[in-house]
């Protein structure tokens, strides 16, 4: 069972950074995410997130893996895609692609070029490609 589901993060630990690193793989992130678009309307989630991420990075010594394209990208995706009141089960099972598959879904909207530079690490880019 993922470490999301048993036990739940929590906005507050998230924005605390009281989040051991081992529990917050690609999953926790895109949960984490689906928690603050239901909780907060999405300029204020995004907003949210993002620093709280930024925050969470530099306290477990690891800024540099913060990449705001693909943060930014995945709140969008999931902002689009949730449906009112749906469990995280249910988004989670229509939207593998943001949990399993997140690297092809990247490369539907951005080259590599593009999403691994500097511009796109530092601040939200928008995409060089047409997602199909």
């Amino acid at each position: 069972m993922s470490a999301v589901l048993e036990p739940r993060l929590t906005i507050e630990q998230f924005e605390a950074g009281e989040i051991e690193a081992e529990r917050f793989d690609h999953e926790a992130h895109v949960f984490m995410a689906w928690q603050f678009l239901r909780e907060f309307e999405p300029a204020i989630a995004i907003s949210r997130y993002d620093a709280a991420l930024r925050r969470l990075t530099a306290k477990l010594g690891v800024p540099e893996k913060y990449h705001a394209t693909i943060t930014w990208l995945f709140l969008l995706l999931i902002n689009e895609r949730a449906q009112d009141d749906e469990s995280w089960a249910l988004f989670r099972s229509r939207n593998d692609d943001l949990v399993r598959d997140s690297r092809s879904t990247l490369q539907r909207y951005y080259s590599d070029e593009l999403l691994f530079s500097d511009r796109a690490r530092q601040r939200f880019v928008l995409p060089d490609k047409l997602a199909g």
